[in-house]
């Protein structure tokens, strides 16, 4: 019984031992999982909070936007001055012949004497090109060709004001055709155009017509005309053409009398209308003008077509500018073409009478 009693004790002590066995690994595993948890929350970064932005909300300043805006006034002021400055300046360069002669910025040019049909020099002078207002030339010729009396009173119609951009007409004013046809030519007028087209004998679509017959007329082989303003585009020339035209319609004192006009002013009812010339050539007064006109549309640049008088012998030249890159620098290439032009017959004229102080 005692044998058997020890024998029970050795049973249960091993059984025992090896529950411990078994109980001592799974503790250790899990105290291991433990201790590896807290490891990686301690190893991963804590996330930041977010920082607090501040924005700093500009002060308005009345000084400083004064500032600003007197600096960049100057700024323009300075880079006008500079580009006045420049085509102020006239350039030249040297032909195949060795001769210094102009170099225009204008996309063309002519020198053209009209007594006897000599280009006396020229630049692109037979491209074909848009040639805006010069249309308005043609517009007075026609006019005056039709027979139409001009004392013809008009009354001023919706559409010929319609999107016309230069104009010093509105709708109901009540002029003459004579009023009507300076308006056209010193200030450039398109609903005038319009309106001088719409009152003739022809009608505005057969004006058009009349128009184009009269440049095959002339010779005019560039040169086509899509309305009587010179608001379209498709008005083409070329500075040759417009060189020939200016002294054919300059010659015509109808014309070439308007022309040389500073202003004109006349009324409508109680309102009084005064147009200055657009061409500033003839406001200035220091080149002896006979006839000369104005244009410009997107497509075509700055344009001038003038029939000019050289102060030495008294002959006259076209002298017309097509594309030019602004309004100042049409005259100004005009003016320089105009000098280099009365340079050199001075200079002609000076040799000419040293040959026959010599001859004598």
């Amino acid at each position: 019984m005692a044998k058997l009693t020890r024998v029970a004790k050795l049973a249960v002590s091993l059984a025992i031992a090896a529950t411990a066995m078994v109980v001592v690994p799974v503790q250790a595993s899990a105290a291991k999982a433990q201790t590896k948890s807290a490891a990686s929350k301690q190893a991963k970064p804590a996330a930041k909070a977010p920082a607090r932005t501040t924005t700093r909300k500009s002060t308005y300043s009345a000084t400083t936007a004064r500032a600003r805006r007197a600096q960049l006034a100057k700024a323009r002021a300075a880079a006008a001055a500079r580009a006045m400055r420049d085509v102020q300046t006239p350039r030249f360069r040297v032909d195949e012949f060795g001769r210094e002669v102009p170099d225009v910025r204008a996309e063309a040019a002519i020198i053209y004497d009209p007594t006897t049909g000599e280009v006396l020099w020229e630049d692109h002078a037979q491209d074909q090109r848009s040639m805006a207002s010069i249309t308005k030339v043609m517009t007075a010729l026609v006019f005056l060709e039709s027979g139409a009396p001009m004392s013809t009173p008009v009354t001023v119609q919706r559409s010929d004001v319609s999107r016309a951009s230069t104009t010093y007409l509105r709708t109901g004013f009540k002029l003459n055709a004579d009023d009507l046809l300076n308006l056209l030519l010193v200030g450039s007028d398109n609903a005038a155009a319009r309106a001088l087209a719409r009152i003739s004998p022809y009608g505005a679509e057969g004006f058009i017509a009349k128009m184009n017959e009269k440049a095959v007329e002339l010779g005019l082989v560039s040169t086509r005309y899509a309305d009587p303003s010179g608001l379209l585009a498709e008005n083409v020339s070329s500075a040759y053409d417009l060189a020939r035209l200016i002294a054919h319609a300059s010659a015509d004192e109808r014309v070439g009398g308007i022309m040389r006009q500073q202003s004109f002013t006349t009324h409508s009812g109680k309102t009084t209308i005064t147009a200055r010339s657009t061409n500033q050539i003839v406001r200035a007064g220091d080149i002896d003008v006979v006839g000369g006109k104005t244009g410009f549309i997107s497509r075509s640049g700055y344009c001038l077509a003038t029939l000019l008088r050289l102060p030495s012998t008294g002959q006259q030249v076209a002298v017309v500018v097509l594309g030019a890159k602004s309004n100042a620098s049409r005259f100004w290439e005009t003016r320089h073409l105009f000098n280099w032009m009365s340079t050199r017959a001075k200079a002609v004229l000076e040799g000419d009478a040293q040959h026959q102080q010599e001859q004598n």
